[in-house]
């Protein structure tokens, strides 16, 4: 049984030519997932490709619950920026769907 009973969803939107380097960047073994790893009560990630628009994408972080998420956001923060800057060249829109509890 999966740990899992916590998970957010953000939407992604590729940029023009850039859907490879997107997929590298937020896929199952990406720079995302690399520095998630580091973090105690992560558990995985998911990306999905929109089957009607190619450069439409969701991704799913699960965690073992909201404190460890948030206890990693603090913890690696400066970390978490610069890999954020550094993926802007990749999408031209993102947002944040939500962030839901297992029930």
């Amino acid at each position: 049984m999966s740990k899992a009973r916590y998970m957010y969803a953000w939407e992604f939107l590729a940029a023009p030519g850039k859907i490879a380097e997107f997929k590298r960047a937020y896929g199952p073994e990406g720079d995302w997932v690399q520095l998630f790893r580091r973090a105690k009560g992560y558990v995985k990630s998911e990306l999905h490709q929109d089957n009607a628009n190619p450069q439409r994408f969701v991704t799913l972080d699960y965690w073992e619950s909201a404190a460890a998420c948030d206890e990693f956001r603090s913890r690696f923060s400066d970390e978490f920026e610069d890999l954020d800057v550094r993926c802007e060249q990749f999408t031209s829109k993102e947002r944040e769907i939500g962030r839901f509890d297992l029930v």
